[in-house]
């Protein structure tokens, strides 16, 4: 299903809400003249909300209870990663508190062959390739997980912190914990893989059942 402003502006997101969680529709948004992006590779649960200027690259899993709003600036995903469900993406607009990067907006970016675990909320900050956000987690502005990198489960990664590559960190806030182990960084390719393969199987032979 896809959705423009107009439509919008005529019946109120609670219906929207019924409908996807009720007969499991995606809901894709086109916002002012910002449309989403998807490769058509990728594997969209039934019930995600991608909402404007998102791009979604190839072999990509959005999985179920996801938005991915990318109204006030952009979202990237780079191929062959995982978002897990309940998980939701925002930027930041250019006037925030937090970006002082100049007039820019601070967008989402995330690279190559990256997992984000469930219920995270990533907002305005980067994930290179091949780094792994454990579930429950909090990134906020322009934070940024660097190249084989890991965000242990439950932590709370504070505005412009960066996990260096090679490092765990952990907690609330987030703290550098020690370094990654060889096997460790190996398995963050396994993840993204095991998740590229199990978004396929979702894309061709699963099948919504409403009761």
């Amino acid at each position: 299903m896809v959705i423009s402003k107009n439509y919008l502006d005529i019946y109120p997101i609670f219906f929207f809400n019924f409908l996807y969680l009720t007969f499991g529709f995606k809901v894709i948004i086109q916002y002012k003249q910002a449309r989403p992006n998807i490769d058509s590779s990728a594997f969209i649960a039934q019930n995600a909300v991608i909402s404007g200027n998102v791009t979604i690259g190839k072999n990509v899993g959005i999985w179920y209870g996801c938005v991915l709003r990318g109204d006030v600036s952009a979202i990237q995903i780079g191929e062959n990663s995982n978002i897990q469900d309940g998980t939701t993406i925002h930027g930041t607009r250019a006037n925030h508190v937090q970006n002082k990067t100049g007039d820019s907006a601070a967008d989402v970016i995330i690279g190559k062959n990256v997992t984000v675990g469930h219920n995270c909320i990533i907002h305005a900050c980067t994930i290179e390739d091949e780094s792994f956000v454990g579930m429950g987690s909090i990134m906020m502005d322009l934070s940024k997980v660097e190249k084989h990198g890991m965000l242990a489960a439950g932590s709370v990664l504070s505005p412009k912190k960066v996990v260096k590559s090679g490092e765990l960190w952990a907690g609330v806030p987030a703290k550098f914990f020690r370094k990654l182990s060889e096997e460790e960084i190996a398995y963050i390719a396994t993840s993204a893989n095991n998740y590229s393969l199990l978004a396929k199987e979702y894309k061709h032979e699963s099948t919504v059942i409403n009761q």
